[in-house]
């Protein structure tokens, strides 16, 4: 049975099923390095910009949460004093 089905190794390891040859990307990787610093600074723009609307609705739907406590404890103070 072993030997019907490749190992685990053969699989997952270096050089294993599907896997790609290396290729020669010097040139790509210079070219690449150039514009490092500005997609890195659009990415963070980016993430603080998301970081900035998750903040928001964090707060929001903690004020949200309190209201809704603060209205179901007064719900409850009413009706047990009548």
């Amino acid at each position: 049975m072993a030997t019907e089905a490749p190992s685990w190794a053969d699989q997952w390891g270096a050089g294993g099923i599907g896997a790609m040859g290396e290729e020669d990307n010097s040139n790509t990787q210079k070219e690449n390095g150039n514009n490092k610093k500005g997609n890195a600074k659009g990415g963070l723009d980016k993430a603080k910009a998301t970081a900035m609307v998750g903040a928001q609705k964090i707060k929001s739907g903690a004020s949200a949460g309190i209201k809704w406590v603060k209205n179901q404890c007064q719900k409850k103070s009413t009706s047990s004093s009548k």
